[in-house]
């Protein structure tokens, strides 16, 4: 049962209302429609400097200095949705009559935790299927702030959220009475 990873981590009397985790698979954002590109084209020059300094018989140190920067552009173009499946695949998420509960596995082990008397702004981005992300507080700017690697893995990112959940509104809506009653 998913919510006995919280069992532990329960407040003496709380009970969970909710548990779920977050949809699996790739999951593309709208910021992907920038980041998409830039990995791209990050990775086509490391590529392109690397293969130029290797066959212009540049010294050794020129190949490994553009390996590593071919490698973070194939980390930008695919590692970072395999990354992010695989972490997303293992968190959890629960909502209790007292709190808003976030599990994330190693090796980025978390455990988050939100008061429902002092939950933030919630937010709720919602598809037509009925899958969503509910956000709890305001998301850093793609174009500064602290975003860590939030902005290239979703699953790591610094503000709480409920990643692409089934049945997103009804979700929601339990969290907003529950914060209403504490």
């Amino acid at each position: 049962m998913q919510q006995d990873i919280f069992v532990g981590r329960l407040l003496p009397g709380e009970r969970v209302i909710w548990s779920g985790q977050p949809g699996q698979g790739l999951v593309f954002l709208p910021r992907d429609i920038f980041l998409v590109p830039f990995s791209l084209m990050w990775c086509g020059f490391a590529i392109f400097w690397t293969v130029n300094a290797t066959v212009m018989g540049a010294p050794g140190f020129f190949d490994l200095w553009g390996a590593m920067f071919v490698c973070i552009g194939l980390y930008f173009v695919v590692g970072r949705f395999l990354v992010d499946a695989w972490i997303r695949k293992g968190m959890r998420y629960a909502l209790t009559d007292r709190r808003i509960l976030i599990a994330r596995p190693a090796p980025f082990s978390k455990f988050m935790a939100v008061s429902l008397s002092q939950l933030p702004n919630a937010d709720l981005n919602e598809r037509a299927d009925g899958r969503g992300t509910i956000r709890f507080g305001q998301a850093a700017s793609m174009w500064g702030g602290r975003q860590s690697m939030g902005l290239w893995s979703p699953a790591l990112d610094a503000t709480l959220q409920f990643l692409q959940i089934d049945d997103a509104r009804r979700v929601f809506d339990l969290i907003q009475s529950e914060a209403a009653r504490s």
